[in-house]
């Protein structure tokens, strides 16, 4: 029932005078992985979260972590905040980074929920899409072109990751499928089909088409983009799950999770020490992994198409150049 054992990040890997954006680096992962990239001393990151003031107590720790202070006591560790709910506040983060940011080496799309009960995001979605998905498509396409940027500055690429998971491949779609006469944001919306048990591997499902399609239009010689999972982590991602699965997950993380240590070094490998060959795809483990079959499938294929379409007209509704990208 164990994992395979995700092996230290390589000796070399030297983020000296790199700027760093990890989203929900609060606390769990985002926060282990934000430690662990600053230990690899990059000069600037930002931790993008939806409390300022959680956010500052995140930033103390950081500071005061013992690598942190031996390997890189002069990084830059600031909070920006972003609230995954809301569209608006996605373009205004993302408006902040590009008034501030200069350059843009890693965008690591971390921030994530997992609810049980049908919910709306502010911006009117249902909220596990909005926050694992949309809003972090939104931004990702407004910071594509810092990202881009950099590469030039850097004569290397930059990266765009994604946190997804292995769970992608119990997701609703066989079962019931996008109707040709509905969009896929309209679909995941309607609550008669929602599943709080399957929700978050829709959610995972869809970052996996997402990166599929918007690696088709950056080089990776610009921007590597991917997506990972990191495995079965012993952190408090359960807390939403009905009372008779607690316990099971309970017993299952104490036998088979890694440590969150661990698990957070699959996204650091992934934002910045995978190479190319990973543009587009996706990881376990940190080896490329081929994910839900459903999405080589035509079916599969019509659904990214139409999401990636559905999704870009929607987030031009509050930015009309991102409909460049349609």
């Amino acid at each position: 029932m164990g994992q395979p054992t995700i092996p230290p990040t390589p000796s070399g890997t030297d983020l000296s005078n790199k700027t760093v954006i990890v989203t929900g680096a609060n606390a769990g992962m985002g926060f282990e992985a934000a430690r662990q990239l600053l230990v690899l001393h990059a000069s600037r990151v930002i931790l993008a979260v939806r409390s300022a003031a959680k956010g500052e107590e995140a930033v103390a720790l950081l500071k005061q972590d013992p690598e942190v202070k031996k390997n890189n006591p002069s990084a830059i560790i600031e909070v920006f905040v972003l609230d995954l709910d809301d569209y608006k506040s996605g373009l205004s983060f993302s408006q902040r980074v590009k008034k501030e940011v200069q350059e843009l080496d890693i965008l690591l799309c971390n921030g994530g929920v997992n609810i049980m009960k049908y919910q709306k995001s502010v911006a009117g979605h249902e909220r596990v899409m909005q926050v694992n998905c949309y809003t972090h498509i939104l931004i990702a396409l407004e910071l594509l072109p810092l990202l881009k940027a950099t590469s030039k500055i850097r004569n290397a690429p930059t990266h765009l990751t994604f946190v997804g998971s292995a769970t992608q491949t119990m997701h609703t779609l066989n079962k019931k499928p996008v109707a040709a006469s509905e969009t896929v944001l309209g679909h995941f919306d309607d609550e008669r089909i929602y599943s709080g048990l399957t929700r978050y591997s829709d959610s995972k499902l869809a970052i996996n088409a997402y990166v599929r399609r918007l690696s088709a239009l950056v080089s990776p010689s610009e921007v590597i983009i991917n997506n990972l999972c990191p495995g079965l982590v012993a952190t408090g991602f359960d807390k939403q799950l009905p009372a008779w699965l607690k316990p099971i997950m309970f017993v299952y993380r104490k036998i088979s999770a890694r440590d969150v240590q661990e698990g957070s070094r699959t996204l650091v490998y992934a934002s910045a020490v995978a190479d190319s060959s990973t543009h587009g795809k996706f990881l376990q483990s940190n080896k490329i992994d081929p994910g839900a079959p459903f999405l080589d499938q035509p079916d599969g294929k019509t659904f990214t198409d139409k999401l990636w379409a559905d999704t870009v007209a929607d987030v031009a509704r509050y930015d009309e150049g991102l409909k460049v990208y349609a």
